[in-house]
């Protein structure tokens, strides 16, 4: 650890230095090194964002610092990607001497990395706005994703009352789901509706996972619990190499809910996988998943799917 923090005040200071050796022998800026180098998605995206947030030149930082203000400001929206990122690349470009007319492929490289960067940091507050609003009964729209949940999941039957029983069937602890969002919000009931609706088949086989009379398990607790996880990894940074390596779209909350969708239903094979003797050893295999799943995130290449596996259990 000492080596660590040792290492990492030497490479502070030295940074200056390795980076005019490099632009004198390549002649190119270390921006256009990673462009060039490093694979597109996550590896390019997390070298270009390490880049800028360790620049000490004066402009950079003040682009950095718009870029911020756009996402606080909530106008970090495709709609606004031209007026909000072709004047910031304008000042990186005259800064670093870069002519856009020789490296065109460069500009869209480096555009794409600021997309994905500041589009994470709008995701993080979003995410952030659902896990802080509590769930209400006494909101209307509320209560009919609620009642939506229960109408994805069990279609066939009816519920006898808004308060019953029946809501521990697809895993929640007692009769009123209400107390169980308390955690994450109208993030916990968000992510198990979008499952149960993107994902019907999917959600379904999971559902009956969990009703299996000996490795079964509370699909709701479990599913927020999943939701817990994932508000986590996005949040430090882990997140990253997913939301990054998806290529036919930007970071955003229904990449957020897909990437939940992934996360739930993995858990789920691992569960059934690990043949537990009762629900007493759910903390033990969840451990062993999240330790899974952010060594997997730790590999820049990593690429999430869901692929579906028919069991007979």
């Amino acid at each position: 650890m000492i080596f660590l923090n040792l290492w990492s005040i030497l490479e502070w200071y030295l940074r200056p230095f390795i980076k005019w050796f490099f632009r004198k022998t390549t002649r190119l800026c270390e921006l256009q090194r990673i462009c060039y180098g490093d694979k597109s998605g996550a590896a390019r995206t997390c070298n270009i964002e390490k880049s800028l947030m360790l620049s000490r030149t004066q402009n950079v930082k003040e682009v950095v610092s718009y870029l911020d203000s756009t996402v606080l400001e909530k106008t970090f929206v495709p709609a606004n990607f031209r007026d909000i990122l072709d004047p910031s690349i304008s000042i990186i470009l005259r800064v670093k001497k870069i002519n856009p007319k020789l490296h065109t492929s460069f500009v869209y490289s480096f555009r794409r990395c600021l997309e994905q960067i500041w589009s994470y940091r709008s995701l993080l507050n979003d995410v952030e706005d659902l896990r802080t609003l509590q769930f209400d009964s006494n909101n209307e729209l509320h209560e009919e994703k609620l009642l939506n949940l229960w109408s994805r999941l069990v279609p066939d039957t009816p519920l006898e009352s808004r308060v019953t029983k029946q809501w521990q069937h697809i895993g929640f602890q007692g009769d009123d789901p209400k107390t169980d969002f308390r955690g994450m919000g109208m993030l916990g009931l968000e992510n198990l509706l979008f499952f149960a609706t993107e994902y019907p088949e999917i959600s379904s086989h999971v559902l009956s996972h969990s009703l299996h009379p000996t490795y079964g398990y509370t699909f709701a607790i479990v599913g927020i619990n999943i939701t817990s996880m994932a508000y986590y990894l996005l949040k430090d940074g882990s997140a990253k190499t997913y939301m990054f390596n998806a290529k036919r779209c930007l970071p955003n909350i229904d990449l957020f809910h897909r990437f939940y969708c992934y996360l739930f239903y993995e858990f789920d094979k691992m569960w059934i996988e690990s043949k537990p003797e009762n629900i007493m050893e759910f903390s033990m295999i969840f451990r062993k998943f999240e330790n899974a799943v952010r060594s997997e995130l730790a590999d820049p290449a990593s690429v999430f799917r869901i692929k579906v596996e028919v069991d007979t259990i």
